[in-house]
C-alpha cells in the first residue's frame, strides 16, 4: 500500500507531466522553466529534432512549431518509480498535429506516437524534470513520407 508521501509524489509528478503538455500545446514556452531543472537534458532527436539544453529547445521550439497549425499532447499510462528524492517515468505521448496542405490543399493530419523517458528530481520548489529522452514508436501520414531521423513505421528507432 503508498503511503501518503508516496502518493503526493506520484501525483506531483503526474501534474507535472499534464503541465508539459499543456505548456507545449498552448504555446506557453516560458511554463516549461518552471516544470524542467535549470541543467536538465532533452533529447527529442528520436523524432528528428534536436538534443539540448531548456534554453535549446524552446529556441528550438519556437523555431518550428509555427510550421504546424495546430497540435496536441495526449500522455497517459504512465509507469513511475520514486525513490526518495528521485523518480523515473516512461509515459506513452500520442500526437496529432495538422499542417497547412499547400496551395489549394485541404490541411494535414498526421500521427506521433512516442514514449517519453524521464528522470525527475525533488527540488526546493518541487518535483522537476532533469532528463526527458523520445523514443519514437511511429509517424502516420507524414507529408513526404518520413521525417529525418525517425523510425519506419511501427519499428522503434
Amino acid at each position: 500500500m503508498l503511503g501518503q508521501q508516496q502518493i503526493s509524489d506520484r501525483l506531483e509528478i503526474q501534474e507535472l507531466l499534464t503541465s508539459y503538455s499543456h505548456a507545449v500545446d498552448r504555446r506557453r514556452w516560458d511554463d516549461l522553466d518552471d516544470l524542467f531543472t535549470s541543467d536538465a537534458v532533452i533529447d527529442y532527436t528520436a523524432s528528428g529534432s534536436i538534443r539540448g539544453s531548456l534554453p535549446e529547445l524552446k529556441a528550438h521550439l519556437v523555431s518550428i512549431m509555427p510550421l504546424l497549425l495546430s497540435y496536441q499532447h495526449l500522455v497517459g499510462t504512465s509507469l513511475l518509480t520514486v525513490s526518495g528524492n528521485e523518480a523515473t517515468g516512461s509515459s506513452i505521448c500520442f500526437n496529432p498535429m495538422v499542417i497547412d496542405g499547400g496551395q489549394d490543399a485541404p490541411p494535414r493530419v498526421f500521427f506521433c506516437g512516442l514514449w517519453y523517458h524521464d528522470r525527475f528530481v525533488r527540488t526546493t520548489a518541487g518535483w522537476r524534470m532533469a532528463e526527458r529522452l523520445q523514443e519514437l514508436s511511429y509517424f502516420y501520414n507524414f507529408p513526404g513520407g518520413q521525417p529525418p531521423g525517425s523510425a519506419p513505421f511501427g519499428y522503434p528507432a
